[in-house]
């Protein structure tokens, strides 16, 4: 068949390895061992936490941190899970982290839409000043913050890290979201103002639906970023019964009762809730981010 290719083309044909499959080049075999190597860095603390988890702190001692345990022992979990009251902290987390993504995509919509479809003056300025805030250290907001929220008594209330997570992640949101509602259809939108249609039926019928995937990655990003949070949690959450999942850890794990067993427990608890959440909505995370891909 070749053969009789080549005679009627008059060119040499090229075979192809059979399925189709390329010759694999050294670069290729470098880059694969690369990502074998960056996956196993990844991997191996996740494999300390779990298989620590599950050992008792004798276990611990005679076979040491790399090895399976030789009976599976719950002691490290069930200390760390009473000594904190783990399901308080786990809600304290999920409702600041709830509240401030949604709030957070909100806010960015609004503003986005003001900026990047609405076209305000001085445009350009405005989103360079919320790029600023986002550049901003948190280290130098805690001392106003702290004097502000001490004035208006919000100090040891979940609701000043509500108020400060939310501007912090709502200036991210209208950042981004600004690029993109700049590069927003026109056609479309003067096609709904000359049928009659308001600014606020453009935002909710034409411009939320379509930037739909890109307000979802926004909320698991903003719930993923400030469930991790502990610097502003830990200074403006005094009381036990306010703290969130890292700053519970991260205090206990100074305490001198604490043996690496109930510390590898903690940090498989506080890894728990994230991986569920990231699993739930995984698909709406792969359709936002490929959506805007294709766009």
């Amino acid at each position: 068949m070749h053969a009789t290719t080549a005679i009627v083309t008059g060119k040499p044909s090229q075979t192809r390895p059979r399925g189709g499959m390329t010759k694999k080049r050294p670069i290729d075999w470098l880059m694969l061992a690369l990502v074998v190597i960056g996956a196993l860095l990844v991997i191996a603390p996740f494999y300390l936490v779990l298989v620590n988890s599950f050992k008792s702190p004798v276990d611990y001692a005679t076979s040491g941190p790399l090895a399976f345990p030789e009976t599976l022992d719950f002691g490290g979990i069930i200390k760390f899970w009473e000594r904190v009251n783990f399901p308080e902290k786990v809600w304290n987390s999920i409702f600041i982290a709830g509240i401030v993504s949604v709030l957070a995509v909100a806010i960015s919509m609004l503003n986005a839409f003001a900026i990047g479809i609405g076209r305000v003056r001085g445009r350009s300025w405005i989103v360079l000043l919320f790029l600023l805030a986002n550049l901003l250290p948190q280290e130098a907001l805690l001392y106003p913050l702290y004097y502000m929220f001490k004035s208006v008594g919000l100090y040891d209330n979940v609701w000043s890290v509500i108020i400060v997570f939310t501007v912090i992640q709502a200036a991210f949101g209208t950042y981004l979201l600004s690029s993109v509602y700049g590069t927003f259809p026109k056609e479309i939108l003067e096609a709904a103002s000359i049928d009659g249609a308001s600014r606020w039926q453009i935002l909710w019928r034409i411009v939320f639906p379509i930037s739909r995937p890109t307000l979802s990655v926004l909320l698991i990003f903003f719930f993923i970023w400030t469930w991790n949070e502990f610097l502003i949690p830990l200074t403006f959450l005094a009381s036990n019964a306010n703290q969130t999942v890292p700053v519970a850890i991260s205090v206990l794990q100074g305490d001198r009762l604490m043996d690496v067993t109930t510390t590898s427990a903690s940090a498989l608890l506080g890894i728990i809730p994230t991986l569920i959440f990231f699993l739930i909505f995984q698909r709406t995370l792969t359709r936002g981010i490929t959506a805007g891909a294709v766009k």
